[in-house]
């Protein structure tokens, strides 16, 4: 196992719940801050739960993708994911035990830290998820050249 330590930031929303949904994701150099890969995608309609979850698949699949062995940590303003994923909630909706497990299978369960931070400290996911969003209320998909986020 690498001593590397990747910070996955990711989001999901939904306009409507359900509605148009989209879910962002980032993986950053904690020690630099240099953001290392970007992901969003529209998820059609969808509730904002299953959009959060997809949007951690997405930001687990990036870290596993830069660095199968590093450790990662997961910021999210998703209580619920959050709590869920660390197990201390139980996980009662269908949807999002099948989005927990795929996300439990991406990386070994002891590489990967989760934590809440509130919604302002979540900004560049958010963005992603929106542009996911308004990309998918158009009918298109995200374009990651048009992005306001960029890869460093």
């Amino acid at each position: 196992m690498s001593g590397r330590v990747l910070q996955v930031e990711a989001d999901g929303g939904s306009r409507g719940n359900p509605g148009v949904a989209g879910y962002g994701a980032l993986v950053r150099d904690p020690d630099t801050g240099e953001i290392l890969m970007t992901d969003a995608a529209p998820l059609g309609r969808a509730s904002n739960n299953v959009a959060e979850y997809s949007g951690l698949v997405a930001g687990l699949r990036m870290a596993r993708d830069l660095d199968p062995e590093a450790r990662v940590h997961v910021l999210m303003d998703s209580k619920l994911v959050v709590e869920q994923m660390s197990g201390r909630w139980k996980i009662k909706h269908e949807d999002m035990r099948r989005l927990a497990a795929e996300a439990r299978a991406v990386l070994p369960a002891g590489r990967v830290t989760y934590e809440w931070i509130p919604r302002n400290r979540n900004k560049d996911a958010d963005r992603l998820s929106n542009e996911a969003m308004d990309a998918g209320a158009r009918g298109g998909q995200w374009d990651a050249g048009a992005s306001e986020v960029p890869v460093s």
